[in-house]
């Protein structure tokens, strides 16, 4: 028995062991074929959104070094280690692709480009969101979009491409562009009434920092449900700019470049000499011997020139998977239409972003500069000289010297070639932006975000008044000089918290900001007397004045402001249907009183997207309907100095500024600014509604926004208040109250789209309505400000505007035009009823309308037709006033033997003694529609693998405008207090024609 249970069990266990040795047999061979089955060659090809193959594609393996890129054709192959590897495809200006390997061999890849991710992801301040996702009233233009053409700020690139949005620039290269957005509302000028702009998260960066080809997209925050998060600063609304990056592994060079020739789209027709000296022996007059040498000169041909542009742009940049780096440098150069003006800038731009830990840090640094030279002439002089100057004499004597006649009166009574050639002005600015950033990923969801920033802006203003000039006579060379440094520090840390549960997206803010502006570091000085003028004004100390008095300094006194924040934002969308976002922030800063160094500005608002809802899917020609709402509180902090709300002592302005101190003369000291404790920001709310709407699977989208903003605590430096409680007569204090109500409405509509044609139109047209509601309270008492002091002939004292309740900011009052009486004179219409023929008093001026345009539209078009594009802009102002005083100081037939006149003023009688005087018969409408931009363009897609596109293209720029204006352009200055003024300051608009090129490789 046990001999054979011991036979068995050898039996047995020789089976079982031949068994397993057979099962491990089959299972090596298995792996063998499973490995052999993972570790193998993917080929596929991957393609544009019109099966176009896209060569120079990155293919990686995600996680690993191996690497590939698709051929001339688009096809690639690369090899996998297992099922579960990811292919990742990567192409600048194309939105990235993660494909799972699994059980594929052939892969056919479509990558989208990337202009639709940049209009689907929208910038909203220390953060993003899409498109669909926002609440509040936010217009996103990406660089496909901007405008063409020689732009010497990055402003003139949204001209008529946002609803709501004004932006009027002139021909001068060295002018800033005035941006008004959604009405006027505030009583200051400068940076009070402009936008806020943040650069790449930098808060209050300069805008000329950039170059526009350096700028991928702009977003613009319009109502306060969106701009509150920006508190003190955001009462004109916010415009955030996103710079060019390098895209996931990629690397990248570009350069994009342009030619350019500029002339003036339109002249004064001012009289010939011929035509003159017949106007006046028609009518028994003659010019004096010293006014009359026989000549016939246009001096608006001397003073004008055509004017060459250039730019070039070069970038370069790469990305790997935990680095991007990129750097460019820009060159501009801007020879303006009248001689001697001009803009060169160079903008050199690098940054580099590293990331650590399995990317959990990531550090990141950006350096931009800008260094400009612009050239300018005394502008207020010369644009009216060239008009007013007689033609009947010649630019210089025999001996060369230039040919002047001081003793002349009138209004042109300085040779213009002489204004622009014997004064000169330089201003160098140099800026520079260094700015640092940290992001740490704590946990699933939760970032933090640090960021340093410093601004530098160093400018460097001269002007010198040479031994000839006639605006220094008898001085032997005035030199002014001015150095003046700005510095900025931002100081930011904030948390990011994205959370999805179920239906439920939650995304939460919590952040503090420091800043400190020093501004006015530096010094102005006047000073006069050299010995020759070959230095011009680059050695003042050569001067030699004979008198003390004859040295003056600049008053403008160093300044550090400090403003330190808290804030927070909550957002939380539920099953992509109710939309809610609120936000708070709290600001401090050391430019107001110490009652009110504090301030919150809360925001909420609301969408429901309708188009996610059942019953919507019985209306299939609506593709996207979302509704929403909003109301916040924003501030006006901008342009303010630390000591606004201070006593501040100085030299006084009134009465003596010297006196005799123990036999010395000294400058006196006194007080120059009351105190007041009271002293905070303006405020202003905003209600906005908002639809937004796709029709025809999104083939026409838009939106429409109704707002009502009201600010309030309006800062006013004139208020009346007695000197037995105060130092001085007036003070600085928060009083006022303005509105603006309106409506936008921007649409954009895919017309046409076939393998080879497209056509897009986007059309979009805003309508504000402005009104001034108060100007006093119990205390601060005041019925109107004047404005507008033009003068003129017998018009120094007269104002032309007037700020009071019940009408628009930039309200003309004006006296009443009657015509003509039978001898010709022109009469008006005094306060009593009266028509009379002699000048009105200052009390019969009358309303007469405002300079705020009623509605303002843009129309942008864009084809293509195979590799060519087309692409053209319409925009304008309907329902606007502009005041031709220009017009107004020409029209002197009585006085043309002092100064010329334009040929309109033949038709008028040499007896008219009062037809300059300005009144309503010179307010005319400044309705325009402007045909501002064209643009051909031709791509080329060479097989070469290192070329990814070129393209070539010619811009039109002002090819013509439609208006009744009668000056040189319609689009004058809309900032400021005094809007829709042309008073012989207009630098003439420009009409351009530029051919460039555009090259990715």
């Amino acid at each position: 028995m046990r001999k054979n249970y011991k036979l068995i069990f050898v039996v047995t266990h020789y089976f079982q062991w031949k068994g397993i040795l057979s099962l491990l047999l089959m299972l090596a061979i298995s792996v063998c074929s499973f490995a052999q089955q993972q570790h193998r060659i993917i080929k596929g090809k991957v393609t544009d959104e019109s099966n176009g193959g896209l060569p120079g594609v990155t293919v990686r393996v995600k996680g690993t070094k191996i690497a590939t890129s698709t051929n001339q054709d688009g096809n690639f192959s690369i090899q996998v280690n297992n099922f579960q590897d990811i292919l990742v495809f990567n192409m600048l200006g194309t939105i990235s692709k993660e494909i799972t390997a699994g059980n594929n061999s052939d892969l056919n890849i479509t990558l989208v480009t990337d202009s639709k991710l940049l209009k689907d992801v929208v910038v909203i301040g220390y953060g993003t969101s899409s498109k669909k996702d926002l609440t509040g009233a936010v217009t996103s233009i990406n660089s496909e979009e901007f405008n063409q053409g020689v732009m010497t700020s990055p402003a003139q690139l949204l001209q008529g491409k946002v609803a709501g949005l004004n932006v009027t620039k002139s021909g001068d290269p060295n002018a800033k562009a005035s941006t008004i957005l959604r009405g006027p509302s505030t009583l200051r000028e400068g940076a009070a009434q402009e936008p806020f702009y943040v650069i790449d998260g930098v808060p209050g960066a300069s805008i000329d920092l950039l170059a526009p080809a350096d700028i991928e997209s702009i977003d613009i925050l319009k109502d306060a449900s969106s701009t509150a998060i920006y508190g003190s600063r955001a009462a004109n609304g916010v415009i955030i700019v996103t710079t060019k990056r390098s895209k996931g592994g990629q690397s990248r060079l570009s350069y994009s470049g342009y030619g350019a020739v500029e002339s003036v789209s339109k002249k004064y027709d001012m009289l010939t000499a011929p035509e003159l000296r017949q106007y006046l022996k028609d009518n028994n007059q003659k010019l004096n011997l010293i006014d009359d040498d026989g000549s016939d000169t246009n001096w608006q041909k001397l003073l004008e020139r055509t004017g060459y542009s250039q730019n070039h742009n070069l970038s370069y940049g790469g990305s790997g998977q935990s680095s991007e780096y990129g750097a460019s440098v820009n060159y501009f150069d801007n020879q303006g239409i009248l001689k001697n003006t001009s803009l060169k800038r160079t903008i050199v731009r690098a940054y580099v972003n590293q990331k650590f830990f399995n990317d959990r840090l990531k550090l990141g640094v950006t350096i931009t500069n800008s260094s400009s030279t612009g050239n300018d002439i005394y502008q207020s002089t010369a644009l009216s000289n060239m008009l007013f100057y007689l033609p009947t004499v010649s630019p210089f004597n025999a001996d060369g010297t230039y040919k002047e006649n001081y003793d002349r009166t009138g209004s042109g009574t300085r040779n213009p070639l002489s204004v622009v050639d014997n004064n000169s002005v330089k201003n160098v600015n140099n800026k520079t932006l260094i700015n640092g950033i940290a992001q740490v990923n704590i946990l699933s969801g939760l970032k933090f975000t640090a960021s340093l920033s410093t601004q530098k802006d160093q400018n460097n203003a001269s002007s010198y008044l040479n031994s000839q000039s006639g605006l220094a006579r008898g001085v032997s060379g005035q030199a002014i000089k001015a150095d003046v440094l700005n510095k900025s520090e931002v100081i930011e840390g904030y948390f990011n918290y994205d959370k999805v549960f179920g239906k439920h997206n939650l995304k939460l803010l919590g952040g503090y900001s420091w800043q400190e502006d020093r501004t006015n570091d530096g010094f102005g000085v006047t000073t006069q007397g050299f010995s020759n003028d070959n230095l011009a004004a680059n050695n003042i100390f050569l001067s030699n004045p004979s008198l003390l008095s004859q040295i003056t300094f600049a008053n403008t006194p160093i300044s550090t402001l400090r403003l330190i924040s808290f804030y927070g934002r909550a957002q939380y969308n539920y099953n992509e249907k109710y939309l809610f976002q609120a936000s708070l922030r709290k600001d401090g800063s050391s430019a107001f009183g110490k009652n009110n160094r504090w301030g919150l500005f809360p925001a909420v608002s609301a969408g429901w997207r309708i188009i996610s809802e059942d019953f919507m899917k019985s209306l299939p020609a609506i593709s996207d309907l979302k509704l929403r709402a909003g109301y916040g509180k924003s501030g006006n902090s901008l342009g303010f100095d630390a000591f606004s709300a201070l006593l501040v002592y100085g030299t006084p302005t009134i009465g003596s500024s010297k006196y005799l101190n123990n036999g010395v003369i000294s400058n006196a000291i006194g007080p120059v600014r009351n105190e007041n404790p009271d002293l905070k920001w303006e405020s202003t709310s905003t209600a906005n509604i908002g639809l937004d709407f796709g029709l025809l699977n999104n083939r026409i989208t838009g939106s429409v926004d109704y707002y009502i903003k009201k600010t309030s605590d309006l800062i006013y430096s004139e208020y009346a208040v007695s000197t037995t409680q105060f130092a001085l007569p007036i003070i600085t204090a928060n009083v006022g109250k303005i509105k603006n109500t309106g409506i936008e409405l921007a649409l954009s509509a895919l017309v046409v789209k076939t393998k080879d044609f497209s056509w897009t139109t986007s059309p979009n047209i805003a309508h504000n309505k402005n009104v001034v509601e108060t100007l006093s309270d119990d205390f601060y008492k005041i019925s109107y400000i004047q404005t507008a002091q033009l003068g003129g002939k017998g018009q120094s004292g007269n104002y032309s505007q007037v700020v009071q309740p019940g009408e628009a900011l930039g309200t003309f009052k004006l006296w009443n035009y009657a015509g003509k009486n039978a001898a010709g004179v022109s009469t008006y219409i005094n306060a009593a009823g009266q028509t009379i023929a002699t000048q009105p008093l200052t009390s019969d001026a009358k309303i007469a309308g405002n300079a705020q345009p009623k509605y303002i539209y843009g129309w942008n078009n864009n084809f293509t037709y195979k590799k060519w594009d087309l692409s053209f802009l319409v925009r304008g102002v309907l329902g606007n006033k502009i005041l031709n005083a220009t017009a107004a100081g020409l029209n002197t037939p009585a006085d043309a033997k002092l100064q010329n006149i334009p040929r309109s003023t033949l038709g008028e009688s040499f007896n008219d003694v009062n037809a300059y005087l300005i009144s309503d018969r010179y307010l005319e409408s400044g309705s325009y529609l402007r045909l501002d931009n064209a643009t051909l363009g031709y791509t080329i897609k060479p097989k070469v693998q290192a070329i990814k596109a070129v393209r070539l293209y010619f811009t039109a720029n002002n090819l013509f405008v439609i208006t009744k204006y009668s000056g040189l352009d319609p689009e004058i200055n809309i900032g400021g207090l005094t809007p829709g003024i042309d008073n012989n300051n207009y630098y003439p608009k420009t009409r351009t024609f530029s051919l460039g090129v555009n090259a990715s490789f």
